[in-house]
């Protein structure tokens, strides 16, 4: 894997680029066009365990017409770095889904294949809860 960073003006604002071409911004500041890098790490434990469930309910034949998903995330206020603390994901689906294996999917992707959460329940408490054609179910924190 490999990314590219280039710096776009005097400020703290890149251009980040993958390897497909694919660009967006990061920013220092609320003020600034982009996504900050913290932010940027709390989309992508929504998007590494969504890859994971998305395949896993498919695998089991479950039929997604909708599928959304909300992170939360608390920082530590005294401490440098200011890392995670806390993160709530609340995983959102519509469609001809089980339950029992949307909440099955959540806990694998969770628990065995996200590398993202593996690397972040380093500090921080990883919680769920999911909704399914808009029943809320409670999970867990890892």
């Amino acid at each position: 894997m490999k990314v590219q960073l280039e710096r776009i003006n005097d400020a703290i604002q890149f251009r980040a680029k993958n390897e497909s071409g694919y660009e967006f911004s990061i920013a220092s500041a609320e003020e600034l066009e982009g996504v900050s890098p913290m932010e940027m790490v709390a989309m992508s434990l929504g998007g590494c365990s969504s890859v994971d469930i998305l395949s896993i309910l498919d695998k089991q034949r479950q039929t997604v017409e909708r599928y959304d998903v909300d992170v939360e995330a608390e920082r530590a206020t005294d401490e440098v770095p200011s890392v995670f603390k806390s993160m709530h994901v609340t995983y959102h689906v519509e469609g001809d889904v089980d339950p029992e294996k949307m909440r099955r999917a959540i806990e694998l992707s969770l628990d065995k294949y996200c590398s993202v959460s593996h690397m972040l329940e380093e500090t921080a408490d990883i919680s769920y809860a999911f909704t399914v054609n808009g029943t809320e179910y409670d999970g867990h924190t890892r």
